[in-house]
């Protein structure tokens, strides 16, 4: 079962700042500094653990390598319920991020699984 995804326009931010620092990751904020936000790092600069889930991996057409998509594990237990897509709104980004200069910024969309998302 795929819990996360992406919009069009999240995947092409994402070739963007993949053309320029390399493989990406995401670890999903959990609602401090930044809100909940997706926040998108250079592959491996965040340091993911046993504190941390794997929700997916994201295949970006034009990349080469998917794009994982990590939340931490207290948050998880919250949104243990619920597909994630990840979109571009217009907007700063965190400050930690990488798109935070673009003037755009990622953000979470998020619905309840339902049975047919649990097949």
């Amino acid at each position: 079962m795929a819990r996360v995804a992406l919009t069009e326009a999240a995947a092409a931010l994402l070739r963007q700042l993949a053309d320029e620092h390399g493989p990406l990751m995401f670890h999903q904020s959990g609602g401090c500094c930044d809100g909940s936000a997706p926040m998108c790092y250079p592959a491996g600069e965040f340091r993911t653990s046993d504190a941390d889930v794997l929700l997916g991996e994201l295949a970006v057409p034009g990349l080469p390598l998917p794009v994982p998509v990590w939340m931490g594990r207290d948050q998880y237990a919250y949104w243990s319920h619920t597909h994630l897509t990840i979109d571009v709104v217009p907007g700063r980004g965190a400050g930690f991020s990488l798109e935070a200069p673009t003037g755009l910024r990622f953000l979470t969309r998020s619905r309840l699984l339902t049975e047919q998302d649990e097949r």
